[in-house]
């Protein structure tokens, strides 16, 4: 029985997404932070009101408290914005750099302008022999 539940536990997958979860609480904290004592403050200062979650309107004596929607929603803008710029398009980039360039497995028919596999002989679309 416990063997069962050790071996579950030390899947690879399962200590994998822990980790995910751990790192992944902690520059959640980071982001926040930032955007919160950083990003907004700038808003802020442009905008000249340095909180939204005060703005609402009242609609027949009830205030429609629309500024936490508003800094909610610039929140995961702003969160969104520097997770991409920061995070996916720095790592994608190393990761195409160690990579290296890609051998071309595809050639193109000069008389139909047709993608056709390097080893073709024929195009498949126009029936043209290729060099």
């Amino acid at each position: 029985m416990f063997k069962g539940f050790r071996d579950f536990i030390l899947r690879g997958n399962v200590v994998d997404l822990a980790v995910a979860v751990i790192i992944g609480t902690a520059f959640g904290a980071v982001v926040a932070a930032f955007t919160k004592n950083i990003v907004l403050q700038f808003v802020a200062a442009v905008v000249k009101k340095p909180d939204f979650d005060k703005l609402a309107f009242d609609l027949h004596g009830t205030p429609i408290q629309y500024g936490t929607f508003l800094t909610a929603t610039l929140d995961f803008l702003i969160v969104a914005f520097v997770v991409y710029f920061f995070v996916v398009l720095p790592l994608n980039y190393l990761l195409a750099k160690a990579k290296g360039p890609e051998a071309a497995t595809m050639k193109t028919c000069a008389e139909c302008l047709s993608e056709i596999p390097l080893p073709a002989r024929r195009c498949k679309f126009c029936a043209q022999p290729v060099a």
